[in-house]
Formats: structure tokens, sequence, C-alpha cells
């Protein structure tokens, strides 16, 4: 399967009710990363998601922009060891 990289990315800044959730899951799709997004306390948006080391980087350079509606204020990644059974990628509550 390859080398995997998990990360765990708290985004801040208007990043809650403007399709970044959605967004995010249909980027994932697009790079085959695994893992979720949720809305989280304070107006920020957590993220799980491990593939590829080059998808994980393409996957961060979008978390720090959005979608057009969006305003990132900053990023913060932590790495987090992969979890081998998660599958395709998805919005949690």
């Amino acid at each position: 399967m390859g080398e995997i990289r998990a990360i765990r990315a708290t985004v801040n800044g208007r990043v809650q009710g403007v399709g970044f959730r959605y967004s995010t899951v249909s980027k994932a799709h697009e790079l085959g990363v695994a893992g979720w997004v949720r809305n989280a306390a304070g107006g920020t948006v957590e993220v799980h998601g491990q593939g590829k080391p080059d998808d994980i980087e393409a996957f961060l350079e979008y978390l720090r922009v959005g979608p057009m509606a969006a305003r990132v204020a900053g990023v913060t990644v932590i790495p987090v060891t992969p979890d081998r059974d998660l599958e395709g990628f998805g919005v949690r509550a």
C-alpha cells in the first residue's frame, strides 16, 4: 500500500456556514484522501486526512484556502498515527 501520512488539522477563520465541509469532502475524493471533516467549537473546522504524502500536501494546500466563500485565517496541523481501517471521506457530526 506504500507510505501513508496522516494529519489532524484545525482550520480557523470564516469557515462555518460557507460550504467548507462539503467542499473538503469533494477535494478529498479528488485526491484519494481518506478521513473526515466536522465543525468544531469556536467556529473552527476539524479535519482528519490520510493518504500518500504528496496527496496530503495538496490537501493541506486546499485547506489553507478553502471554498470561495471561506476566509481561512490559519490552519494548525499535527501529525497523527494513520488509521489503517479508515476508508472514504465524509462529514462527521
